[in-house]
């Protein structure tokens, strides 16, 4: 029988970082959070950044908390957002803290790239749905600048902190995908099109599939975590999403997904990329997951709504109390008010209230007024918009669904839920909050030998060890529908 292994799961969130500790075996799948910390960005010289070395920071003392209290670590794996990048010069060093994708430096260049290259060229081999922060955008809004000049390579976030774990220099293929500069098809870079971008084809790293062994943790980190020597780095689904569909308690094939924090990616799991025209008109987007599968899909704003509204009133002094806030919106009218969650005005940081009010009396002529309200105009606009997204990756992937699950934070959000089955019309399965963590984890546990198999097999101990909650869709579609024809006639 194989051995129970014990593992540290740094899964990094846009808004908070966490560093979990998770027990597997046969029949066993404990996660336990070991340190939670703050990932706030910093505007410096009208620049938004990551703050690398506090999230680096934050990680060695979760490291260090995890080893401590399971008493060792059989191995490392890192997961994080998408898309952005650090900069390293020919020494390996870090060329200035990794730019934040919300920053306004790639306004207009989605749009100049595709005027120069075309969207169908672009689309017919990365698969990946066009959204102006993609990596290769922020590439091209670089150019000329003196970092890019000095850089020798790029890593993405979550490679370059397993870098600084294990001194290697890699990139791994799930996240690689979301760059917009990867072959989807082929799971290599796409070399033709990173030289009609102008980007040198030389900062790409080596690409690397999850489950791959980086390296043991080097000494000055052992040093920083209180991990015995030896510890192995491992490559896991390090895109945030791809692990959180790892962790999916899905049994079939018949499952879509809501990955849900502060964005909601909400797709399917496919074993091939749909690359058709219907498809890119569509603007669906086909990343990388484990074990050759795609995740088709598109990004919905998220919860980054609720957030920033509740930063804002924070700011302004009468700091709300969420629970209290979600309970007043539930007993509110559903519907009243809606607005497209993923209008561009919506994506970087600000007065989020303001915003959805402008929107939402654009849209009806009506808008909310009170806190409450405005948390259910957030739902109702998310739940609309989760329905028009599973309707169309259904229909172009020619695949019928009949549940639905919501993981992440947002799977503990009861009205979120419950809305998202009625406005999809099948049942909402809840949970695991921590499926980023959980997928990680898993990854890790296969990976050293602790339990076999191919995904389903993963996934049958989620279904065993994991709790969920059911919500069965209530009430009729047609104000749904109605809605939906306001939002997108």
């Amino acid at each position: 029988m194989p051995q129970d292994v014990t593992v540290a799961a740094v899964d990094l969130g846009a808004s908070s970082g966490r560093v979990m500790a998770g027990t597997v075996g046969a029949d066993r799948l404990e996660l336990h959070e070991a340190h939670r910390f703050a990932n706030e960005p910093v505007r410096v010289g009208g620049t938004l950044h990551w703050d690398i070395l506090a999230i680096h920071r934050g990680m060695l003392e979760g490291l260090r908390r995890a080893a401590g209290t399971a008493g060792r670590l059989d191995g490392v794996g890192i997961d994080s957002w998408a898309v952005d990048y650090g900069l390293l010069d020919a020494d390996g060093a870090l060329l200035g803290n990794p730019v934040h994708y919300r920053d306004s430096r790639t306004d207009g260049v989605l749009e100049k790239v595709l005027a120069d290259v075309g969207a169908e060229r672009v689309y017919a081999t990365t698969g990946i749905q066009f959204l102006p922060f993609n990596t290769a955008y922020q590439l091209v809004a670089a150019q000329g600048s003196a970092a890019l000049a000095a850089a020798d390579q790029l890593l993405l976030i979550p490679d370059l902190l397993a870098s600084w774990l294990s001194g290697a220099h890699v990139a791994e293929v799930t996240n690689a995908s979301t760059t917009q500069l990867l072959d989807v098809t082929r799971r290599a870079w796409d070399d033709e099109l990173v030289a009609q971008l102008g980007i040198r084809r030389s900062l790409l790293p080596d690409l690397v599939e999850p489950g791959a062994v980086l390296g043991a943790v080097m000494p000055d980190a052992v040093a920083g975590t209180g991990a015995p020597a030896g510890v192995p780095v491992i490559a896991v689904a390090s895109h945030d999403t791809a692990s959180a569909v790892v962790g999916v308690p899905m049994a079939d094939g018949r499952t879509a997904y809501v990955s849900c924090g502060t964005w909601s990616l909400v797709g399917l799991e496919l074993e091939a990329p749909v690359l058709t025209t219907a498809s890119r008109e569509a603007n669906v987007t086909n990343e990388l997951g484990v074990d050759g599968t795609v995740r088709y899909l598109r990004n919905v704003m998220g919860l980054w709504l609720l957030q920033e509204c509740l930063r804002t009133w924070t700011n302004e002094g009468h700091a709300p109390d969420l629970a209290s806030l979600l309970a007043e919106a539930a007993a509110l009218p559903r519907l009243r008010w809606v607005v497209d969650p993923d209008a561009p005005e919506f994506l970087p940081p600000g007065d989020m209230p303001a915003r959805i009010r402008a929107a939402s009396l654009a849209v009806s002529g009506d808008a909310p007024r009170t806190p409450a309200e405005h948390v259910r105009c957030i739902i109702d606009s998310l739940a609309l918009a989760y329905r028009r997204v599973l309707r169309t990756v259904q229909a172009l992937a020619d695949r019928e669904v009949d549940v639905l699950h919501i993981v992440g934070g947002g799977s503990q959000n009861s009205l979120l839920c419950q809305a998202a089955a009625d406005a999809c019309g099948m049942p909402v399965v809840a949970g695991p909050v921590e499926a980023a963590a959980l997928g990680n984890v898993l990854v890790q546990a296969r990976a050293l030998g602790a339990v076999g198999g191919d995904l389903p097999a993963l996934r049958r101990l989620l279904l065993e060890t994991q709790a969920t909650r059911r919500y069965e869709p209530a009430g009729s579609s047609a104000d749904w529908d109605a809605a939906e024809r306001l939002l997108w006639a």
